[in-house]
């Protein structure tokens, strides 16, 4: 038989949204939810338990991003697609997502709708980006190298984000340690390279743009 339904796995730290992924792609007659996590931990114990034929995850969750989940993922099994759902600037993110291995990336305010194709998209073998995104990346891949590094945020690398949105979420250096499982020296570094990269003068403004960008998504003015 070829028509078993294809399982998926939904990675989701809010449960309301959570519900409405599971109600919306368990209504589809070629695809049902096998499983949720709402962090990465019990997402990877589910994925080893369930080796499900697509995940869907959040890039936001509460002990770590859907990024480094994905290259998780890649790193043990390749063939598992990975489609990425998130709040945050998919002119930012996409990018980053898809070089980690996932095969799409869809914005939550998008019509949900959206995610069933997007999944049979992935599912198919093929990459879903909107249209807007697929025009910037192709314009961000025209520009020179330098040109690209002008832009601030796409200088920092997937780690440093993933740094500066918990320092913008009001954590302390020790705290993203503990969350990242990393030394509080490393943590330290990584304030620092962002700090460099963002030419931030000290701790307050590192501080100050690492919360607006948490809160519009943008950096702060000078």
């Amino acid at each position: 038989m070829t028509n078993a339904k294809k399982q998926i796995l939904v990675v989701e730290d809010h449960p309301i949204f959570r519900l409405g992924l599971r109600e919306l792609i368990n209504q589809e007659p070629d695809m049902v939810v096998c499983g949720e996590a709402q962090d990465a931990g019990r997402a990877w114990q589910e994925i080893t338990r369930l080796q499900p034929d697509l995940v869907i995850a959040d890039i936001t969750l509460e002990d770590g991003d859907g990024i480094e989940l994905t290259k998780r993922i890649k790193r043990h099994y390749k063939a598992m697609p990975v489609l990425i759902l998130s709040l945050h600037d998919e002119f930012l993110y996409a990018e980053r997502a898809l070089h980690a291995g996932a095969r799409g990336y869809i914005m939550k305010q998008e019509a949900m709708e959206l995610v069933v194709t997007a999944a049979r998209q992935v599912l198919a073998g093929k990459i879903y980006l909107n249209e807007p995104m697929k025009e910037h990346i192709l314009a961000n891949l025209s520009l020179p190298r330098q040109g690209r590094e002008q832009i601030s945020m796409e200088r920092l690398t997937d780690r440093e984000l993933e740094v500066f949105s918990m320092i913008g979420q009001g954590l302390s250096t020790r705290e993203i340690a503990d969350k990242l499982n990393l030394s509080v020296k490393t943590i330290g570094t990584h304030r620092e390279r962002i700090k460099v990269k963002l030419h931030l003068k000290n701790a307050n403004e590192l501080l100050r743009h690492a919360v607006h960008w948490a809160r519009t998504g943008q950096l702060d003015a000078p």
